[in-house]
């Protein structure tokens, strides 16, 4: 069985950075896609970045790009969101997924195979 769990979430000045980590397991070879999604109360998942099992793939929300970057290592079947510059919009319950098949990224959540439990980023000023 996929399980995956986050960690790194917290409570950070705007301004500041966090990195978030996906642990996976259950997979038995790397051929899986990675990506973050996040939920803000009263809003909808939305997409904030990932890569494919190939690495040829990234993709990230518009609002993010030049401040997170998602990586991931392989033989540690571990996905990362570095977050930097972070601000108020960015608190939310941050989600890692994983889809396993062909490489590519898709931002509809529906998509995704399997979700880990979330993290809470609280961005405070």
């Amino acid at each position: 069985q996929v399980q995956l769990v986050e960690s790194g979430g917290g409570l950070v000045q705007a301004g500041g950075s966090l990195r978030l980590s996906c642990a996976a397991s259950g997979y038995t070879e790397n051929r899986y896609n990675m990506g973050w999604f996040r939920q803000a109360p009263g809003k909808e998942r939305e997409f904030v970045g990932g890569i494919s099992w190939t690495g040829d793939t990234v993709r990230y929300l518009d609002s993010v790009k030049g401040r997170f970057t998602a990586s991931r290592d392989n033989a540690k079947n571990t996905l990362y969101l570095l977050m930097n510059n972070l601000n108020l919009e960015d608190t939310a319950v941050y989600y890692c997924a994983s889809k396993s098949g062909v490489p590519a990224v898709h931002d509809t959540p529906g998509w995704w195979n399997f979700w880990g439990q979330g993290t809470q980023v609280t961005v405070i000023s």
